[in-house]
């Protein structure tokens, strides 16, 4: 059932060292599995634009070039 506010916080109030000790340690993880995921995702941009960027090199070079060979 659902608990009242004051209840809950004298029940926050109420934690033992090692429960403390569990909510910062489970923060801590939850920080660094984010960063992680952010990095992964910058990660993943920065391959996604080089690889646009070359099929656009290769789009506009290899008929420019065939152009140029076919002139001669």
């Amino acid at each position: 059932m659902a608990h009242s506010k004051k209840q809950q916080d004298k029940s926050r109030n109420k934690l033992t060292r090692e429960q403390k000790a569990a909510r910062v340690k489970a923060a801590e993880e939850r920080e660094r599995r984010a960063e992680q995921q952010r990095e992964r995702a910058a990660r993943t941009k920065k391959i996604f634009t080089v690889v646009v960027c070359v099929i656009l090199v290769l789009a506009l070079g290899i008929p420019t070039m065939a152009l140029t060979v076919l002139s001669l």
